[in-house]
């Protein structure tokens, strides 16, 4: 069994990718500074979810904390996998430096101390927005990324370039992962599917941005962690894309939310953002053929789990922050 270090583990996909370790008979020490980009009640939630296994240990750092991430280091990890992040594209117009901080400086001090520590393997979480807005679907790992439409997705993109650079240099073996719009209970309330699930149950308008035909490959939360988990294997670097290859609109989604509530939704279209890109599609071969991989949730099978979740927890779940603001 191996020791790994998982940063952003009280995150939406950190948590998860956390507990398949754990459940796996891996020795885990994970890493969230807490922030408040979303209300915390959700972080704890997750981290609760862990609470009682023996082969996790939980620590409150910041990866942009050298002194304190080298400290962590000195328990000699086998793998690091990086899932502490900013995430969203239009929260990083409004604030690209914190965006920076931590998808660029932290990873860069991330394979900064697996060189010094002589850890192999590095993991990388990020985004199908490096693809930007383009009308070439699907999506291929080799398709043309230096056109990113916000801080967000620009700082991800510097981060998969570093890790060349630390795989280049020093050797480091990384797998650089792709996600298309993760979905699931307990996910990040900005996300459209959090949002409609709260704002229908409660009869609050449902806010549409554009007319409602963007499409989204949504990828379910359980499908990514064992992508992720897959991809501790030696490939060397590699781009991986993981996405359900399966896009659906976003009127679609709001469709079959009301049709699992048995519910109306308030429907309000406001101005498509800028940030914001028109489709995604996930070509998701590479996965396939590298990793064994491929999506088992469909998306008829995770907006009701999604939607019961909500229910399950709505006396605090309907009181969290659903801004993407």
């Amino acid at each position: 069994m191996a020791n790994y270090l998982v940063t952003g583990s009280a995150g939406f996909i950190g948590s998860k990718v956390t507990e398949l370790l754990v459940a796996g008979g891996h020795t885990v020490t994970g890493v969230d500074n807490l922030n408040d980009a979303y209300d915390v009640r959700l972080k704890r939630w997750r981290l609760g979810r862990l609470e009682n296994a023996s082969s996790y240990t939980f620590k409150e750092i910041d990866i942009c904390d050298t002194d304190k991430m080298r400290k962590l280091f000195t328990a000699g990890y086998d793998a690091v996998v990086n899932l502490a992040a900013r995430a969203g594209g239009r929260q990083s117009v409004e604030n690209p430096w914190v965006y920076y901080r931590t998808n660029m400086d932290g990873t860069l001090n991330l394979l900064e101390l697996c060189r010094e520590f002589g850890v192999g393997k590095f993991v990388l979480s990020s985004t199908s927005s490096a693809y930007g807005d383009t009308s070439k679907q699907p999506f291929n790992e080799d398709d043309r990324t230096d056109r990113p439409l916000s801080p967000y997705a620009a700082s991800k993109k510097g981060a998969e370039a570093l890790c060349y650079t630390y795989h280049f240099l020093h050797g480091i073996d990384v797998t650089v992962f792709r996600y298309f719009t993760v979905y699931g209970p307990a996910g990040r309330p900005d996300m459209s599917i959090f949002r409609f699930v709260r704002w229908i149950t409660e009869g609050e308008p449902v806010v549409i941005y554009g007319d409602g035909s963007d499409s989204r490959d949504y990828t379910y939360v359980d499908d990514i962690a064992r992508g992720t988990v897959a991809g501790l294997k030696p490939v060397g670097y590699e781009i991986v894309n993981l996405g359900s290859n399966s896009p659906i609109t976003v009127q679609d989604v709001v469709q079959s939310i009301e049709h699992h509530l048995n519910k109306t939704a308030k429907v309000v279209h406001e101005p498509r953002r800028q940030a914001d890109v028109p489709a995604t599609w996930a070509n998701v071969a590479k996965a396939k053929r590298l990793l064994g991989w491929s999506p088992q949730t469909l998306i008829g099978e995770g907006v009701p789990k999604v939607s019961d979740w909500y229910l399950e927890n709505r006396e605090w779940a309907k009181d969290i922050s659903v801004s993407d603001k």
